[in-house]
This record gives structure tokens, sequence and C-alpha cells, in this order.
């Protein structure tokens, strides 16, 4: 019988892998330096974690969730997005009585049981953060700079940033009934989804792909935000300003989350068709609350890791730097030299990434292997010659004895050389 992955996962292997691994390390350079801290939840939460943190009406409690119930009775969800679990971690470990601005940062899987497409997955990556205890504009900024640093790092070019206020309670209210109204006069027009969230959270349909064409004729809830949220909405832009980020006001932007409140973003790419959000997120500083805790504002994001590699530019420098090639090929020319190449390598390793032969392949065969690993030298060994191996040059074609004892030295000095030589 033959096994196959399941529908809607990928296999991420060599060469592929070591791309995943500098970008997702390119991120983590970014944000350990706006001193953010990894943070690592499981895979699973209570079912009404989700429920209450991203709101029963989204389609992803109501779509999209893996739930299953365990031998104890207890339900539990694969969890489709990160937030509301590091908001519980945050509350249950007690971070939220260090005080002031608790900054961290994830990367890892979600689960989402969604129809397979381009960019999309049932088990997918994402990379985010979340800063925890800050109100200021200034950290809404903080936190959209990280991605849009790290994808300019990436080699990215062009990305468009999207921006709008979702507005807060206080202006939620009077703007709530000022929609339901507009959504009474173009009933007939709204897809079936659209026609239930009408009235069970209004502000939906502005995420809905089937009504765009109904958008134009509703208000928005950037032209009647409350005092405060405005003045909020305004420092952010000029923060942004400031630091010479463009940006292009969408005032039908909520996100596809309950949680959301004030700042809305999402980071566009055109190459994407209409899944071209490479990144989205936004305020939540009613989250904490809702989950338990006290008062406490918050802001984060998470991006997609699939869609990320899957447009990196041509030029991107992790695609030159991806993949590690050995430094050293140690061919093992028959089984007498085995124990003695392991002895080697082992050593070898000690100053230099070392790749072992065992194959017992013909050496032609070996070095041929060798040349195409990209290592800079061969060190061959064979039972006959017990004192010393054969060291090869691959570049220079060059080739010299080296006594056993010497080894180490010399290969701290060949590859001395030859970093010299290629800088």
């Amino acid at each position: 019988m033959k096994y196959k992955r399941p529908r809607g996962t990928q296999d991420i292997v060599p060469p592929a892998v070591h791309i995943w691994r500098e970008v997702e390390e390119a991120f983590k350079r970014t944000f350990e330096k706006h001193c953010y801290e990894q943070i690592r939840t499981p895979i699973f939460e209570s079912t009404e974690l989700f429920e209450r943190a991203v709101g029963e009406q989204t389609d992803i409690i109501s779509k999209e969730m893996y739930t299953f119930t365990d031998r104890g009775g207890r339900s539990l969800t694969l969890r489709p997005e990160n937030t509301a679990s590091v908001i519980r971690a945050y509350l249950e470990s007690g971070m939220h009585r260090r005080g002031g601005i608790v900054r961290l940062y994830y990367i890892g899987p979600m689960f989402r049981y969604d129809r397979p497409q381009a960019g999309r997955y049932r088990q997918f990556h994402q990379v985010g953060l979340e800063a925890i205890g800050g109100a200021s504009p200034a950290i809404d900024v903080e936190v959209i700079e990280t991605f849009m640093i790290t994808l300019e790092e990436l080699g990215f070019r062009g990305l468009m940033l999207k921006l709008n206020s979702v507005g807060c309670r206080t202006c939620r209210g009077p703007y709530r009934k000022l929609l339901l109204k507009a959504l009474d006069g173009v009933r007939e027009v709204l897809c079936s989804d659209c026609e239930d969230r009408a009235f069970k959270n209004p502000l939906r349909v502005f995420d809905c792909k089937r009504c765009e064409g109904v958008k134009e004729k509703l208000p928005t809830i950037l032209a009647n935000l409350c005092k405060d949220c405005r003045a909020h909405y305004d420092a952010v832009k000029a923060a942004l300003e400031a630091l010479g980020r463009s940006f292009e006001e969408d005032p039908y932007l909520v996100r596809g989350l309950d949680y959301y409140t004030r700042t809305a973003f999402e980071v566009i790419h055109g190459d994407l068709g209409a899944q071209n959000a490479l990144c989205g997120g936004g305020r939540y500083d009613d989250l904490v609350e809702q989950c338990g805790g006290p008062p406490t504002p918050a802001i984060g994001y998470s991006a997609g890791l699939e869609r990320i590699i899957s447009v990196l530019p041509k030029d991107s420098p992790v695609l030159r730097e991806a993949g590690v090639p050995p430094d050293i090929y140690v061919a093992c020319v028959d089984e007498g030299g085995m124990s003695r190449a392991l002895k080697i390598a082992s050593l070898l390793r000690s100053v230099a990434a070392v790749e072992a032969d065992f194959s017992m392949r013909s050496l032609k065969t070996q070095l041929r292997s060798a040349e195409k690993s990209g290592a800079k030298i061969a060190a061959i060994v064979d039972s006959s010659s017990r004192d010393e191996i054969l060291w090869k040059n691959l570049a220079e074609r060059k080739q010299v004895g080296v006594p056993d004892g010497d080894i180490l030295d010399f290969a701290k000095r060949t590859l001395a050389a030859s970093k010299e030589d290629g800088a």
C-alpha cells in the first residue's frame, strides 16, 4: 500500500527546508532586535478558548476548526490561530503581573479545515508576534515595522501596507445601528452567509469576497469613529509617515476575527491573486479581559510562511544562502578503514561541517559526489595507509598526504586559507 500525505498538507524536504529555516531566522533576528521573546504553546487547546476569543460567528469557528473529544470527554481543538493561545499562556503563567509591555513572538503550525488552494493549506505555518500591555500608537507602528523590515531584508520591494481602524466599544454601538439600517436596504443582494452575519456580526460583511459590490453602499466604521479612536488612528498614520512608511487607507478592511479593535492592517503582495495578504493583524484591547484577565491593551499580527516563501524574490539572499554544503567530505574507500574514517570525521567536526561517505563505492564515484556536495576538501581514508590520510583540494585538484596527528591543525589552516581566497 502506498501512503500519501493528507490533503491540504505538504512535506517540507531539502533543499526547500533550508529556505524555510533562513526565512524563520530572518524573523527571529528582527523580533529579538526589538526585544520580543519566543513563546511556544500547545498545538491544541480547549475548544471554548477559541470560541470565546475568535468569535462564534466567524468562519473559523463555524466551518474550519479541527475539533475532537478526548478520552476524558473534553472538547479540544487544533489551534486555528495562535493569539488566543498566547493570551491564555500570558495569563496562566503570570506574565500579566510583570508590568509594562510584554513582547512575545511565535513560529509554528496552525490547522484549519479549509478548501486547499494555492497559498492555502489545512496545516499551515505562521510567524507572529504580540505586544501585550501597550496602548500607545507607537506600539502599533513598532509591530508593523517588524514585519516590513523583515520582508525588506528578505528582498521584497513594492509591498502595500493597508490600514484601517475598526473602532472600540464606544463607537461600535452607534455604528452598528447605522450599519444594520443600511444592510436592511440591501438584504436582497447579500450572499447567504452575509444575510446571516448581517444581524449577528454585521461588520463581517466587509470581509466577504462575494459581496464586494455591496460595500460601497454601506457606511464605514472609519467615518464613524469616536474621538479617542480617531486620535489614535491619526497618530498611527502620523508615526508611519514620520518613518517614511507608505500606506493605503482601506475603510473596508476589518479582518476575519472578532477580537480586533482600533488599528487593523494587512500587507499585500500583488502576485498572490485573491489570497494576496502576506500578513494581517491589529489591536485587540478587549481580548485579555475576555479571557479572564485584567483590562489590557494589546496588538499583534500573524504571517503565513507558505505564502511568503512562495513569492520570495529571485534575488532574495535566502535563496543564495539556503543550504549549508560540507566543508570536508570524508571518503571511506574500504570496510577496513571504516572505524578510522568515523574517528577522523568526528575529530574534524570540531572545526568544520563534515559529510562522511560509507557507501564503499569506488573512489572516483565518491569524489564525484564530494564535488557535487559543494565540499572544499575531500579527506580520503582507506585501510592501507594507517598513519595518514589523503587530503584533496577539490577546487585546485591538488592532494597531499597528512599524518593523522596533524590533521586537525592542517584542516584549520586549509579552511582558513580557503575563506581568505573566497573573501
